[in-house]
């Protein structure tokens, strides 16, 4: 979301271009090959300016998977910001993205926040209509609990194969609702319980936003707690011969539901830093997992 300059309605640069391209061919020769967007993101621009991208390097697109997302209006005018899950909407965003990047198809389309209006049997057939039309290939959501999840499947005939939530060692609501279970502390938690186990029960694949939690761990540090967990994590990766950035992925993809990190960034050597998260397994034993766990979260499990 970082890509394309201003977060307003100017035109993107000649300069912001070459800096997504920077970008992105970091990541590439990070081995990360999947690309996270929506349409809302720098109004537009994310989108655009990755498709400048994809038009001055032939061969690109057939090397990557392409995911966007959409559902989110942003304020304007005297509108204010709302959540728009309307078929006809959904079908006009995904074109409109289309052009942007300048492909024909996405690999992925999530549906960014839940709308409370949406009529479920309108956004399946819209979702329908784009898979057969060849302009998408799969389909997950962002944001969602598990009832707005199965909710949505029911009409669905194709599967929900994503789930987009704030994950990170940061932000560990969707953990902690696990095992707060009959303690005091789990009304306060606030994640809508079930969510995580119902995503590993029908195979749907959980992806983190804010995995790095925005550098939290790796230099910028608030709270007594981020500092001792920070000092841990360095510690970790120099024995490990890997990056902080690493270990703070590395925890999120050690979890049996194999989480998926969306790396933010748009620095090119901090996407750097995370290419032994994207080589292989995750290398923290059972004793360092909890220990950052409980680092993070200050005292310790129920």
């Amino acid at each position: 979301m970082g890509l394309g300059g201003s977060w307003d309605e100017s035109p993107y640069t000649a300069a912001d271009i070459d800096a997504a391209e920077a970008t992105v061919h970091a990541a590439l020769d990070s081995g990360i090959t999947a690309f996270d967007h929506a349409d809302i993101y720098r109004h537009g621009k994310a989108e655009a300016v990755f498709g400048e991208i994809l038009d001055r390097t032939p061969g690109l697109r057939e090397r990557i998977t392409l995911q966007s997302k959409c559902g989110i209006r942003l304020a304007e005018g005297g509108r204010p910001g709302m959540y728009d899950l309307r078929g006809d909407t959904i079908v006009r965003k995904v074109e409109e993205s289309l052009t942007r990047l300048r492909t024909d198809v996405l690999d992925v389309l999530l549906l960014h926040r839940p709308d409370p209006l949406a009529d479920p049997a309108d956004v399946a057939e819209a979702l329908e209509s784009l898979h057969r039309q060849g302009l998408v290939r799969r389909f997950g959501v962002s944001n969602m609990n598990a009832p707005q999840i199965a909710r949505l499947q029911e009409r669905l005939s194709l599967p929900l194969t994503a789930n987009q939530l704030e994950m990170s060692l940061l932000r560990r609501d969707w953990l902690e609702d696990g095992v707060l279970v009959n303690t005091p502390a789990s009304a306060a938690n606030g994640f809508p319980a079930g969510t995580i186990e119902h995503c590993l029960t029908h195979g749907i694949g959980l992806q983190a936003w804010g995995p790095l939690a925005q550098g939290r761990y790796t230099g910028r540090q608030e709270t007594p707690e981020e500092h001792a967990t920070a000092a841990l994590v360095a510690e970790l990766a120099e024995a490990k011969g890997t990056t902080p950035e690493t270990v703070v992925l590395w925890w999120l993809q050690r979890h049996p539901a194999r989480v998926v990190p969306v790396v933010g960034t748009t620095d090119p050597a901090r996407v750097r830093a995370c290419r032994d998260a994207a080589a292989g397994e995750p290398r923290l034993t059972h004793e360092e997992w909890y220990t950052l766990w409980i680092t993070a979260r200050g005292s310790a499990l129920p």
